[in-house]
């Protein structure tokens, strides 16, 4: 090969590293590691498990228990940060660390209800299921979450197991469904077997009761007689 020609192509070769490192180069400098805290609309507690997304990626972080996040982003980007109980809010990159307040979404939770594998919207569930928010259970005025769930949840029979004072309760969801033990499965905060009237009314956050099979199959026959699900 001649001299000419190998001076040439190891120059273009050279000429193709060089712009090679300079794309790199250019696309590191534009992104970065954006950190930030996520707040409720007041600033003075953090939301933590919010969703930090960069807008048309996938992109994301979620908050920790200080409401701090860091995710890569460039200065052109939008965040969306997103959380159950507020409303959605977009936010644009800016040097610095970023500090987003969210805003409360009071219907939010009226349309999400709580399911057997987690919480979906209520206009998409099929199963016969219903809701008893805990400011409803505290508008009864009683020391126990059953006494206050009386009357407030079509199709749920509560009645006392004696009539002596002290004495515990009998739960029937549209009748019984098994001989024996007809009682239905109560879960609280994700663990079966907790005594529902152990727990303060005031602490209850809703109460969702699982009248169907569908509803409940997540559960197997322990659900036979139907599912309390109480969300502190």
């Amino acid at each position: 090969m001649k001299p000419s020609k190998t001076i040439r192509l190891q120059s273009l070769l050279l000429l193709g590293v060089l712009f090679v490192l300079l794309i790199s180069t250019n696309v590191f400098a534009q992104t970065a590691r954006v950190s930030g805290t996520v707040t409720n609309q007041n600033g003075n507690a953090p939301v933590r498990g919010a969703t930090v997304t960069v807008k048309n990626t996938s992109r994301s972080a979620v908050a920790d228990d200080a409401g701090r996040f860091t995710i890569d982003a460039s200065a052109d980007d939008v965040l969306v940060i997103t959380s159950i109980g507020y409303a959605p809010q977009e936010t644009k990159v800016v040097p610095g660390t970023l500090s987003i307040r969210l805003q409360e979404a009071d219907n939010t939770m009226d349309n999400v209800v709580v399911i057997g594998y987690g919480v979906q919207k209520k206009k998409l569930v099929t199963g016969a299921n219903l809701q008893v928010k805990g400011e409803d259970l505290q508008k009864q005025n009683t020391t126990t979450a059953l006494h206050a769930l009386q009357g407030q949840a079509p199709g749920v029979q509560i009645t006392s197991s004696s009539g002596q004072p002290g004495s515990g309760f009998n739960i029937v969801i549209r009748g019984k469904g098994t001989i024996g033990n007809f009682g239905p499965l109560v879960v609280v905060d994700g663990v079966q077997g907790v005594n529902i009237n152990s727990i303060n009314p005031a602490d209850i956050e809703s109460i969702d009761v699982l009248k169907d099979a569908a509803s409940a199959a997540i559960y197997g026959s322990q659900a036979a007689n139907g599912v309390i699900l109480v969300t502190t």
